[in-house]
């Protein structure tokens, strides 16, 4: 029986491709670098802007996106960070200005803007919004009335 087991368990490897695959644009610089497996991306991927700068950062999962993703401006600035599940946009998203400071940041389900959305000028918080599926039903721009009528656990 273990001999069994131990030749299916070779045969699955041997039949599992995986490699590691860079791709380069038409200037010679990187365009992205990462894991391939059964013709899927897979583990942890890199993307460059033609400038060579790194555009993004990320998981996949069976040639999705998953877990946390980072993206940065052709400058390298922090753009965007947040969560994937099965290559939907998910939880708290937070997205920064041309200075690196954060500029709003929204709960999202299925990539749609589901819960808050805080929008910030000069590192303060100025307007905040709630959104079901995609519509917006409320909307605060002082934070004294928006403390009033949410619990600050819903920002979690």
């Amino acid at each position: 029986m273990r001999v069994v087991l131990f030749f299916l368990f070779l045969c699955n490897v041997a039949l599992a491709q995986k490699s590691y695959q860079k791709n380069y644009f038409d200037n010679g610089t990187m365009e992205s670098e990462g894991w391939i497996e059964d013709g899927e991306k897979t583990r942890y991927w890199k993307y460059y802007h033609s400038n060579g700068q790194l555009k993004s950062e990320g998981h996949y999962k069976n040639g999705l996106e998953t877990k946390f993703w980072k993206s940065y401006t052709r400058e390298g600035l922090k753009e965007s960070e947040g969560h994937f599940k099965n290559g939907q946009k998910v939880k708290w998203w937070v997205f920064y200005d041309k200075q690196g400071y954060v500029n709003h940041k929204c709960q999202l389900k299925n990539g749609i803007k589901n819960g808050y959305c805080l929008k910030y000028e000069n590192r303060k918080l100025v307007k905040a919004e709630k959104y079901n599926a995609g519509k917006k039903i409320n909307e605060w721009t002082d934070y004294k009335s928006f403390r009033k009528e949410n619990k600050l656990s819903d920002l979690q």
